[in-house]
């Protein structure tokens, strides 16, 4: 379905965002697989850009929130969200979002890419980052609770997995048990 028709109307020939009259094409709001008009915006190159690479994202570009965050339109909200969130160190955009009000579903639409969540980083006792598949060595010896065993300070933990909401644990196996490990008692090996 061509998408462009309709996007033109609803937005009246401007960039649904900052209002802008050139180069606009229809955007599909990430992780949309498959789009329609409530879930795309028609955008101009310069809100488009900025949305997909953080790195270039221009505060005062993005003063026009002030505006559409008012949106009746779900893509136009979770934008809206998404750029308020990202940048709220500048002061000015928490006030507006903490006006604006998206209901659960759209919330978990605009929290799906990632945006405003801290991302967990595992870090060794040295302050190596940790990643899933790792190998990590035991920098002390550790009782393994309900296990009836200490595992040996020295000893390998291959093919570790992060524990997703604690930074400061790991799992791994030692002795044949899957066990708990916090990361100041790790070191990773290289």
């Amino acid at each position: 379905m061509n998408l462009t028709a309709p996007l033109t109307d609803r937005s009246g020939g401007c960039c649904e965002m900052c209002q802008s009259t050139t180069d606009l094409q229809v955007y599909a709001v990430p992780p949309v697989t498959h789009p329609e008009v409530d879930t795309c915006a028609y955008l101009c190159t310069t809100c488009r850009q900025q949305i997909d690479d953080p790195a270039v994202t221009e505060p005062n570009h993005w003063r026009c929130l002030n505006e559409c965050m008012w949106s009746e339109v779900p893509a136009i909200k979770v934008l809206s969200w998404r750029l308020l969130t990202r940048l709220s160190a500048e002061g000015w955009p928490r006030d507006l979002l903490d006006m604006l009000y998206l209901d659960d579903e759209l919330l978990q639409w605009a929290q799906a890419t990632g945006e405003g969540q801290e991302q967990v980083k595992h870090t060794d006792c040295h302050g190596s980052e940790l990643l899933a598949g790792d190998t990590v060595t035991l920098i002390k010896d550790l009782k393994v609770k309900g296990g009836g065993f200490t595992a040996k300070q020295g000893t390998a933990v291959r093919n570790i997995a992060l524990v997703p909401d604690n930074r400061k644990q790991i799992e791994g196996k030692v002795e044949s048990q899957r066990i708990v490990i916090t990361t100041d008692f790790v070191k990773k090996s290289h």
